[in-house]
């Protein structure tokens, strides 16, 4: 064994017993906060950081190869790619329908992408990025997605995309909007920002669409602090996703590889001299969206407790529905798609419009004991300053977008709630309604 191999270890179990060292803290009903979500992890994340830290590989590397191949065998499709963030990979899968090398299937400006109003901003931002329209359907509440009658009322002949996500884990009907797309030859992006290991008639959603994206934000399933990833099963959509993240060249080779193609230096492109370097050949416009080997590490071990941390997902989400269906009265409570099963994201509540209280006596309630609270992202996208002026078209009315804005908010189910977290959220209800007049 080499000193450097001897050190490393030493450094490893020593990265070890210091997460293991620190002291457990019992939780304090009141005083201390309970999250709406948050970052989970034990010694194996700190381990398998500071493993990358000592190999000083910044950018893409073994980890990265690691996760995304992980990733893609817990899924069952044939490419992922790791980007730095959700909203990234949002950006590249829509950019990569422009590509020129799509030919007639190429999304141009003008035209239009379905999808909805209430849900988070940049599952819309790219259509607009790209000079695209996009057309806002309605949700509905206690789902808050929408349906495939919603979905199929917004073809126009302009249409050539639906990018909707599955809003807090909740799949749409995943497996009839493909088919629409299917007879109408439209590509299909599934947003699963929210929805790692949702499953729709028993299928991952993810793997329904041309392209998926994913989101591991703290706040997500899994977390490499920033992060995200695109997937796909068309390997031509791959190449060109891979394109756009990597500046937009034509090249397809990994960190530290050359002639991958063999025709490094035997080509014609555009212009350019015949045989002109591939590696420096520029097929899009495109971006450095990678992600570091840094974060890799720790989405490789957060990985490995996907399962645990969907399960926990639905256990915490199952004891706030039995324990909140006392005041159903008063919240439409949150609820799958027939069909699905979702890995939860949040508990979605609807104040109803008849209730004797508003959103903000609920909220301010819940957010007085230390419990927090976020509303269902932008609510109607379309009421916020930066998107008063933007070309767009609405199918039928947003009576539910609107009252998303108005009266909508979640509490978390993340696995890092415990039973006593839970307790304290369920009782805090119970409060607010027994101290409130019939």
């Amino acid at each position: 064994m080499s000193k450097r191999t001897e050190l490393r270890g030493q450094i490893l179990d020593l990265v070890r017993a210091y997460h293991q060292a620190e002291p457990p803290r019992a939780f304090r009903p009141g005083e201390d906060p309970v999250r709406y979500a948050g970052r989970v992890f034990d010694a194996e994340e700190r381990v398998s950081l500071a493993d990358a830290s000592l190999d000083f590989w910044l950018t893409a590397g073994r980890f990265t190869e690691e996760f995304e191949t992980g990733l893609a065998e817990y899924l069952g499709i044939g490419n992922v790619l790791l980007v730095n963030s959700g909203s990234s990979a949002n950006l590249i899968a829509l950019s990569a329908l422009t590509s020129p090398k799509l030919k007639d299937r190429r999304l141009k400006p003008g035209d239009e992408v379905i999808t909805v109003a209430a849900g988070f901003p940049t599952t819309v931002n790219p259509v607009l990025q790209n000079r695209a329209v996009p057309v806002f359907v309605d949700v509905e509440l206690g789902t808050y997605v929408p349906t495939p009658a919603a979905i199929e009322a917004a073809l126009s002949p302009r249409t050539r995309a639906v990018m909707i996500a599955h809003t807090m884990g909740v799949p749409y009907a995943v497996r009839e909007v493909r088919e629409f797309c299917d007879r109408h030859n439209l590509w299909l992006v599934e947003d699963n920002c929210d929805a790692l290991g949702s499953r729709y008639e028993g299928q991952l959603t993810a793997t329904f669409g041309d392209l998926a994206t994913f989101s591991f934000y703290p706040a997500h399933h899994i977390t490499l602090g920033e992060g995200g990833a695109v997937a796909t099963r068309d390997d031509e959509l791959a190449r060109i996703a891979r394109s756009f993240r990597d500046w937009g060249r034509d090249c397809y080779c990994t960190g530290g590889e050359n002639n991958t193609c063999g025709k490094r230096f035997s080509q014609q492109f555009g212009t350019l001299p015949f045989g002109y370097d591939h590696k420096y050949v520029y097929s899009h416009i495109g971006y450095n969206l990678k992600a570091t080997d840094l974060q890799a590490a720790i989405g490789v071990a957060q990985l490995k407790k996907l399962d645990s941390f969907v399960a926990a997902r639905k256990r915490h989400h199952a004891a706030l529905m039995v324990g909140l269906k006392k005041h159903e009265q008063h919240l439409i409570l949150h609820a799958a798609t027939p069909g699905s099963d979702p890995s939860w994201f949040g508990f979605v509540i609807t104040v109803r419009p008849d209730a004797p209280f508003a959103r903000a006596d609920i909220v301010g309630a819940l957010e007085a004991a230390k419990i927090e609270t976020r509303n269902l992202f932008c609510g109607n996208l379309l009421r916020h300053p930066a998107y008063q002026e933007i070309e767009h078209r609405v199918v039928g009315k947003l009576t539910n977008t609107d009252a998303i804005t108005e009266r909508t908010f979640f509490i978390g189910v993340y696995p890092g709630l415990t039973a006593p977290m839970i307790g304290h959220m369920l009782a805090t209800f119970d409060q607010f309604f027994s101290s409130r007049p019939e």
